[in-house]
């Protein structure tokens, strides 16, 4: 599996999993600048819930949710923000990483909620 296949892969793998967590999905892939949110969801009303997945293979290079930098948060947030101004949304925001480790022997999947705030 190639690494942009991989990140697909998560990122598939990642919204199945929130759909069975209840969670509703509005957009993926949602572009503004160059810059990308991966899943955007909500769960309860009110609040939209902004998903960044990782996927790795190995945890050689650390964990994946740790290759979520502050250049990169600062990215998610800018995006964010051109979303729920495009869509013209009255919500509460949350940041998730969901970190995504699959290779011939594992397959693990963890949800960290409020992964980071916004300044």
């Amino acid at each position: 599996m190639t690494h942009n296949e991989l990140g697909e892969w998560g990122e598939e793998y990642a919204t199945l999993y929130l759909i069975k967590q209840g969670y509703t999905i509005l957009d993926r892939n949602w572009f503004y600048n160059k810059a990308e949110i991966d899943i955007v969801c909500q769960k309860e009303k009110g609040t939209l819930v902004v998903v960044e997945v990782k996927t790795r293979n190995s945890e050689f290079f650390g964990d994946p949710q740790t290759f979520v930098t502050p250049a990169k948060i600062k990215n998610i947030v800018k995006v964010t923000d051109e979303y729920v101004v495009s869509n013209d949304l009255d919500v509460e925001v949350r940041f998730d990483i969901i970190a995504i480790l699959k290779n011939e022997k594992q397959e693990e999947l963890t949800h960290f909620e409020d992964a980071f705030y916004h300044f």
